[in-house]
This record gives structure tokens, C-alpha cells and sequence, in this order.
């Protein structure tokens, strides 16, 4: 398997209509810049996603796409497209265009100026104006205060969806339905350490949020006690 640079790992799950104009931003992001391909984790899509995507992968040879036939959820399928990438680097988007690929490039930029450490270290945005809701801004808020109080993981956007992280470091995380929300603390458990940059977060104008609030919060406080317990019971060695 040849190894490219960069791999940008996408899960969609009903994004109709967001996902050619989402890699065409990525081509313009990162074209001549460096070796990237570009994969789209189907997961258990219903709406016209998956031909979509077929058809943007049949026209595209820097795009490849992988399907889940059920929901798995998002970190399953961004861990189905990070064990399948052929790249060093892992940049992870989410799929409903809030994220501004040309921020791929900003994180890179302060990939390449930390030198040697970057290889140790998550990338993670750090939204400034959010683009969403007041309910959602309010429950993002109150999770980030939560969860940094008790993980004490130092990032202020835990939830944010762009991210940059060497595929190696990111596959000795352990994986569960939750990784994705937990990346700074497991990182920093892993011996690593995490870089916020700030980014750039665009309204969403295609498609609804596939999960609620409440839902979300419900089981986001099981999954942060577990983490809890994950750090509690680590010891690195020196």
C-alpha cells in the first residue's frame, strides 16, 4: 500500500448535496501543496449520498469511499476510514459543511512549524463565531465546561470536527462509539499533546443535524465517566 502524506477522513450519513461541493473546497485547499486523498465514510445513509458519492469517487481517483450499511456512528466511521487511509497524517472533517477545509492547510502550517513534537500532537480547531444555535451553543458550552473540569484535557472546542493527527498516534487511541468527542484527553493519555488553532465554522445549507441534544447529552455523561476511568487507570512509564 503506498503511503501518501495526507489522508481527509469524512463521515456522512444523509449529506446529500454536500458532499461534491465539500471535496471540490478540499481539492482547492490542499492542491499542490501535498499528496492527499480524500475518503468518504457512508454511514448508513437513506438519501441519495451513497450514488453521490459512487459517482464522485468514479470521476475523482483522489477520492475513495467506504460504506457502512447501518449507522455505526461518527467515530466508527471516521476509525473505518482512518484504518483504511494510506496516509501519515489523518485530517478529519465532518461532513455537513461547517467545517472550512481551507483550514486543513492552517493546520498544517502549525504542524510543520512545531517540528519533531508535531508527531506526538493533535491539531484540533477551535471554533471562534459558531454558526449554530442558541440551544446548541448552550449545550456545547455547558459540555465543554464539564468535561474539562474533569478530564482536565486544556481544550476549550473539544467539538470541533476538523482535526489533523498522525494516523499512528490516532490508531493507538482506544476505540469506542465516543472517540471522536474525547480525542484531546486520550491523546494526552497516550503520552501526547494537543495544539488548538482557531478556525474558521460556516452555517450549515444543506441537510439537519442527525442527532438531538438531549439524546447526545444523555449519553455523553455515561461516555465521559468512562474516560474518567480510562485516565484513572493509566500510568505511562518514564
Amino acid at each position: 500500500m503506498q503511503e501518501l502524506e495526507l489522508s481527509v477522513v469524512i463521515p456522512v450519513k444523509n449529506e446529500a448535496g454536500n458532499t461534491g461541493p465539500l471535496a471540490a473546497e478540499i481539492h482547492a485547499a490542499l492542491k499542490g501543496r501535498l499528496a492527499f486523498e480524500i475518503i468518504f465514510i457512508d454511514d448508513g445513509s437513506i438519501d441519495a449520498t451513497h450514488g453521490e458519492l459512487a459517482a464522485l469517487a468514479a470521476a475523482d481517483p483522489q477520492v475513495r469511499v467506504i460504506r457502512h450499511r447501518q449507522s455505526c456512528g461518527q467515530s466508527q466511521a471516521t476509525i473505518s476510514g482512518v484504518a483504511s487511509a494510506k496516509g501519515m497524517w489523518i485530517a478529519t472533517l465532518d461532513g455537513d459543511g461547517q467545517n472550512d477545509p481551507a483550514d486543513i492547510a492552517k493546520l498544517l502550517g502549525e504542524r510543520d512549524k512545531l517540528g519533531g513534537e508535531a508527531q506526538r500532537t493533535l491539531f484540533l480547531g477551535r471554533r471562534g463565531a459558531r454558526r449554530d444555535s442558541a440551544a446548541r451553543l448552550l449545550a456545547s458550552r455547558i459540555a465543554n465546561g464539564v468535561r474539562g473540569a474533569l478530564l482536565q484535557d486544556h481544550t476549550p472546542d473539544s467539538g470541533c470536527g476538523i482535526k489533523l493527527i498522525r494516523r499512528d498516534l490516532f490508531l493507538e487511541l482506544p476505540r469506542f462509539n465516543a472517540l471522536h468527542r474525547f480525542m484531546p484527553a486520550l491523546v494526552i493519555r497516550a503520552g501526547g499533546q494537543v495544539m488548538s488553532v482557531p478556525v474558521n465554522h460556516r452555517p450549515r445549507t444543506r441537510g439537519v443535524s442527525k442527532y438531538g441534544i438531549v439524546q447526545r447529552g444523555l449519553i455523553g455523561i455515561v461516555d465521559l465517566l468512562g474516560v474518567f476511568w480510562l485516565l484513572r487507570r493509566n500510568t505511562l512509564p518514564r
